[in-house]
């Protein structure tokens, strides 16, 4: 029963690891970013499972991945869509409930994400 519930589907989906931080990522600055720019920016995360994450991002529809083939090395580029967008703010909830709520970080007090300089 479960597996068909939205909710534990939804949870399943956005509680894997980095993908948060993939769309925020994506978030700041916005426009599009390639792959090489999301893995300097999410240093902790290994290639093969950015490229993962970004292939399920994408088969969802939070954002779009754009190839440029017409020059060597190729290009992939990658951006939130308006669904992906949308989200960002479900992020800045949740920034906010944990700001609120005790779940602070001493070096990130900024509710806006696409201000951080970090």
């Amino acid at each position: 029963m479960y597996s068909k519930c939205t909710v534990f589907k939804t949870t399943n989906f956005i509680g894997k690891r980095w993908t948060l931080v993939i769309l925020n990522e994506l978030n700041k600055n916005p426009g599009v970013k390639r792959y090489s720019e999301l893995k300097n920016s999410i240093i902790e995360i290994t290639p093969k499972l950015l490229s993962l994450r970004l292939k399920e991002l994408e088969k969802e529809g939070l954002i779009s991945k754009q190839i440029d083939a017409s020059n060597f090395p190729i290009k992939c580029e990658y951006k939130l869509t308006d669904s992906g967008k949308d989200f960002i703010r479900i992020i800045q909830d949740m920034k906010e409930w944990a700001l609120k709520w005790g779940l602070r970080n001493k070096v990130c007090e900024n509710t806006d994400c696409q201000k951080c300089t970090l």
